[in-house]
């Protein structure tokens, strides 16, 4: 089994053997924020917009007399998320001429500091929505597989769905627990998310999403899920280590008892 390295641009466990301080800390700042901005439906927003330009932020985080709710931001999630990516300027920096084109390989630290605090966000936002929905969909990152397991996972329903193969498989053991707490898990591969939420809306059944993704791309699938109206929430992987970052696949994990306590 591969070492895990530590992830290319972030790792929540930095402080620590396991990610538990990392949550322990979202949270917390998170209260700090909403209660500067005042109230969470306001402050949403507002972390959205940020993130749209690079500069503004680089800005930001430059000037300290700017008395904006988005220089609070940038300056206070600095402060408190900097320990958890430490790596995203070397990444940066090595990336090709080309790459620096993909908006996912190129995010900054700024931005990662800002989309951890709006998954924290969505999460307050929509948990009871998503709790109360009938349907109820994970998709999971086939990077949580065990890596020197034959996997026999089989297209079931919407995408493909984990058969229980290794007990060191983090996707099993996830799938596991979805399913106790009355969650579908699906390994993420084939599925239109967009196509689907048309297709269970025409059957009547108003779906709700869980996510399992890096900082970047779970922000993305929680933001198309919002603007399609459906309740959405997500857990990020402890670090990102898969071949898009790497150029090959390590072993990677996720929170089991914060993934527990978001499903309440």
């Amino acid at each position: 089994m591969h070492k895990p390295p530590g992830g290319k641009t972030y790792s929540l466990n930095a402080a620590g053997a396991s990610s538990n301080a990392y949550y322990e800390q979202v949270r917390r700042v998170a209260d700090e924020c909403v209660e500067y901005c005042g109230s969470l439906e306001e402050l949403l927003p507002v972390v959205r917009t940020m993130t749209r330009n690079k500069r503004r932020l680089r800005n930001f985080a430059k000037h300290s007399s700017d008395h904006t709710i988005e220089s609070f931001l940038v300056h206070t999630l600095r402060k408190e998320f900097s320990p958890f990516t430490t790596s995203v300027m070397e990444h940066l920096q090595g990336l090709s001429l080309a790459k620096r084109w993909d908006r996912t390989l190129a995010t900054s630290e700024e931005q990662y500091h800002v989309y951890m605090l709006e998954i924290e966000l969505q999460n307050r936002l929509d948990a009871k929505s998503f709790r109360q929905c009938e349907t109820k969909l994970a998709f999971l990152p086939h990077c949580l597989r065990d890596l020197v397991a034959d996997c026999r996972s089989t297209p079931r329903g919407d995408d493909y769905v984990c058969k229980g193969c290794s007990k060191d498989c983090n996707i099993n053991a996830v799938s596991k627990l979805l399913r106790r707490h009355g969650v579908m898990p699906y390994i993420w591969r084939t599925a239109n998310l967009r196509l689907l939420f048309r297709k269970l809306r025409k059957q009547g059944r108003h779906p709700g999403v869980l996510g399992i993704a890096c900082i970047p791309e779970l922000v993305s699938g929680m933001r198309m899920c919002s603007r399609a109206g459906v309740p959405v929430v997500g857990i990020l992987l402890d670090a990102n280590r898969c071949a898009r970052w790497w150029g090959e696949f390590y072993d990677n994990t996720v929170n089991l008892q914060e993934l527990e306590r978001l499903l309440g």
